[in-house]
């Protein structure tokens, strides 16, 4: 599940939510939460690539897997919340596009191994298990040849983000992604980058830490 770009919703599930209670916080937000721009990290990072088939991991109202989809990318979308879905597939009808939808989570999705040229999330809620299940599934994803984007938010509060029912701990940051990419990947990371509009319910995420890598094709 992803956070909105625009920082809207509460800053993530608490440990034990489950998909019923996102699809409340969707539904008790609904009017706070308009149709929202497609990610600028996105469009950066993203826009001088070919298009190919594409894998958006909690796409939330879906801004980012349309923005994909209307520039003649295959896209792939999931989200732990139907609420959510449900609205993102009305956008893409809107939009005129056709994109995959599927509700639940990375790591119980079957998805085709090394089957997507671009594997994206933003501000992900993929959470530490013993066995590194969500660090596996999103690196498995990525084709040969592929890109993989992850987008979180930089100098994260930890004592206010448990203050929405959210340790940071539980959850695989910045860091835990950079450390599990090994010598079969092209890394570039950007620290800090500045947000053009700041996110959060305070609008305290003003940088987003930023990880682009290429899995090389030996």
């Amino acid at each position: 599940m992803l956070l909105t770009h625009s920082g809207v919703m509460p800053e993530s599930p608490s440990p034990t939510a489950t998909a019923d209670e996102w699809d409340e916080r969707y539904s008790s937000l609904a009017d706070q939460l308009p149709d929202m721009a497609p990610s600028a990290a996105l469009i950066r990072e993203v826009g001088d690539l070919a298009p190919g088939t594409a894998l958006e991991i909690g796409c939330g109202l879906g801004a980012d897997a349309v923005w994909l989809a209307s520039r003649g990318w295959r896209v792939t979308a999931l989200d732990v919340s139907q609420v959510a879905l449900d609205r993102a597939t009305q956008r893409s009808r809107e939009a005129g596009v056709e994109i995959t939808w599927h509700c639940g989570r990375l790591e119980d999705m079957p998805l085709p191994p090394n089957g997507f040229d671009l594997v994206t999330a933003h501000y992900p809620a993929l959470r530490h298990s013993p066995g590194h299940d969500a660090e596996r599934a999103l690196l498995a994803a990525v084709a040969p040849g592929g890109t993989l984007l992850v987008v979180h938010h930089a100098d994260v509060d930890v004592e206010k983000a448990k203050s929405y029912g959210f340790d940071p701990a539980d959850y695989l940051g910045h860091d835990d992604v950079v450390e599990s990419l090994s010598d079969g990947w092209e890394v570039s990371v950007d620290r800090r980058h500045p947000r053009d509009v700041p996110a959060g319910l305070e609008g305290q995420h003003t940088h987003d830490d930023i990880i682009r890598a290429r899995r090389l094709t030996r």
